[in-house]
């Protein structure tokens, strides 16, 4: 089994544990190698066997001293559940991330998982960004989240676990097709692995090489607080990979819409909370607000043509002399 611990280099570690099979097996390697870190858990209550779950968590915590973090939630309908469980588990890490100032999130997807969003990625129309997102280290907000266990196959890690005798739950809701992520699961990304294992690997390797290459291109020219001024690189796709890294640390996900649109219109706010600028030789990313602006700073920003969307949030945190030197 391959466990990628490099960008693991702090003891300020939150680990998202569920008690399934990713996330125990993820609890004792982070134990074998003296990583320090704490655990957080989410319980939706749609199943009998969520409490016992959490009960075990509390188990391991208090058992290796370690802090955990629990919310208890009902969740009101089914209806888009797989998008609405995410919101709710990000904010809740990006709330406990902040408020007790851990640096990583340590998550448990492994291979099948990212074998999984590339297919259903793939048969929706996505271009290599969106295929790709399942990196081993990405950013969000003001925190790094690793995947110390993305290369390795969930066959590996129950081999893993069978070995050690550790304890772990199976979420029967795995088995629902009515979830996309279930149905691509059993009738294709399980299967694939079974087979074609290092090939599969061995593809994503060249995949993210080639992502990397194309990541030397971006050229960020000016970054304050939650602005973000990078060179146009007059190539549609990378622009796109730029605007849509730039909102997953904001915990937004550009969709097709919102992607075509911004290529067509040139200007977007995206969930009325970021706007998006695709002006000449640059591109501008920052909070979209709205407030009155003195007559006098409004001809300014015109006059040195500065995004209509993002004027007020570069006005309000007294960045127009900055954005204005680093433009000409």
């Amino acid at each position: 089994m391959e466990v990628l611990l490099e960008n693991i280099n702090t003891n300020k570690n939150l680990l998202a544990f569920s008690g399934g099979v990713d996330s125990s097996a993820l609890f004792f390697i982070l134990l074998e190698k003296n990583i320090s870190f704490d655990i957080a858990i989410i319980n939706y209550n749609i199943r009998k066997e969520s409490k016992e779950e959490v009960s075990y968590a509390k188990e391991l915590a208090k058992k290796y001293n370690k802090t955990i973090f629990i919310k208890d939630i009902q969740v009101d309908s089914f209806s888009n559940f797989e998008k609405k469980a995410r919101d709710i588990r990000y904010g809740f890490f990006d709330e406990l991330m902040e408020n007790h100032l851990y640096e990583n999130l340590i998550t448990a997807h492994q291979l099948n998982d990212k074998l999984e969003w590339f297919l259903m990625q793939f048969t929706k129309g996505a271009g290599i960004n969106e295929l790709l997102s399942f990196e081993e280290l990405s950013f969000r907000k003001e925190y790094k989240i690793i995947k110390p266990l993305i290369n390795s196959s969930k066959k590996d890690i129950l081999a893993y676990l069978k070995a050690n005798k550790i304890k772990y739950f199976i979420d029967k809701t795995n088995d629902d097709e009515n979830f996309k992520r279930n149905y691509f699961r059993k009738n294709f990304s399980n299967k694939l692995l079974e087979e074609f294992q290092e090939g599969i690997k061995r593809s994503f390797e060249y995949l993210e090489n080639d992502l990397a290459s194309l990541r030397d291109k971006i050229v960020c020219v000016l970054k304050e607080k939650e602005l973000e001024i990078y060179k146009n690189t007059k190539d549609d796709n990378l622009n796109i990979k730029i605007i849509d890294e730039s909102l997953k640390k904001r915990g937004l996900i550009l969709t097709k819409k919102q992607r075509d649109e911004v290529l067509k219109q040139k200007e977007l706010v995206i969930s009325h909370r970021v706007a998006v600028s695709i002006i000449k030789d640059l591109i501008y990313i920052c909070p979209y607000e709205k407030e009155p602006i003195p007559k006098e700073i409004k001809e300014k920003l015109r006059i040195n043509k500065i995004p209509i969307n993002c004027r007020v949030y570069i006005y309000q945190n007294n960045f127009l002399e900055k954005v204005i030197e680093t433009i000409k």
